[in-house]
């Protein structure tokens, strides 16, 4: 499970930044995306916060762009922990 641009996450949701409601979410963060397909996590956590992994009610991800404040993060990609 590793990432080299940040630290393995698990989000509530990821989904395409062209998604309803993602879209909307964005846009009221000012984030704009040259690339709508870029899959975006909502509500994210470093798992270690989370304790290993456990109980995580999402896919784990690493995200490029963590710059956020927890609330999206941009580029997701799943990983295997």
């Amino acid at each position: 499970g590793s990432c080299n641009t940040g630290p393995v996450q698990c989000c509530n949701s990821v989904q395409k930044a062209d998604a309803p409601g993602v879209a909307t979410l964005l846009g009221l963060l000012g984030i704009v995306l040259q690339d709508v397909n870029a899959n975006v996590g909502i509500t994210c956590s470093p798992i270690s916060v989370i304790g290993g992994g456990e109980g995580a009610s999402a896919q784990p991800v690493c995200c490029e762009d963590n710059s956020h404040g927890g609330v999206v993060s941009i580029g997701c990609m799943p990983v295997s922990l």
